[in-house]
């Protein structure tokens, strides 16, 4: 993916910085929801740049890199466990897609959010669903989340080794929940979710 598409569209709208935004993490039974924002520069091109589920994880590190030393600006937002929680993983997610642009600098001025709901912003936007695979920035921004919150996992997984997080990175895999059912839940368990309820 390149600058063609939904950024060259805004960039004749008269827009500088448009950002593309994406999350990681609403589905999984622990761990916090991850968000990113990139602006690239009007004129990028980099190769092998997709959705982060369609890669290896040894080619989003690769990637990961790549988009940092390409990117004019990269914005992260996370929400824990916690709070995922209190407002619902809908919102937490929405929330750390807010968190990612307000980290941006230079602010974006206009947003290419991936899935289906905007984000809370006075700033223009548009909605794509399946932005991660259709626009170069949110396909890079997905890359940043998923690869952010994956080392936040893996650094949990020295904390809590008898969960694994290091191989499932909190997702409901058979040995994850049979953890939870031997061990009970830990404090960045997702306790409204209901497999966690269940066997914890």
């Amino acid at each position: 993916m390149d600058s063609e598409g939904f950024e060259a569209l805004a960039y004749r709208r008269g827009y500088l910085f448009p950002a593309g935004i994406d999350e990681a993490g609403r589905g999984p039974l622990a761990g916090p929801v991850v968000a990113a924002a990139v602006v690239f520069p009007q004129s990028f091109h980099i190769d092998g740049l997709n959705d982060s589920k369609k890669l290896s994880a040894w080619k989003r590190d690769q990637l990961f890199d790549v988009i940092y030393g390409t990117a004019l600006s990269v914005g992260i937002g996370i929400v824990d466990p916690v709070e995922i929680d209190r407002i619902n993983i809908l919102q937490a997610s929405l929330l750390s897609m807010r968190i990612a642009m307000d980290n941006l600098r230079p602010p974006a001025d206009y947003l290419l959010v991936d899935g289906t709901f905007p984000v809370k912003s006075s700033r223009p936007q548009q909605v794509i669903r399946g932005g991660d695979g259709r626009c170069g920035s949110i396909a890079a921004a997905s890359i940043i989340a998923k690869v952010t919150r994956d080392r936040i996992m893996e650094r949990y997984d020295h904390e809590f080794p008898e969960f694994g997080f290091g191989r499932h990175k909190g997702y409901g895999t058979k040995a994850h929940c049979e953890a939870i059912r031997t061990y009970g839940s830990c404090p960045i368990h997702r306790k409204s979710f209901r497999r966690v309820r269940e066997y914890g």
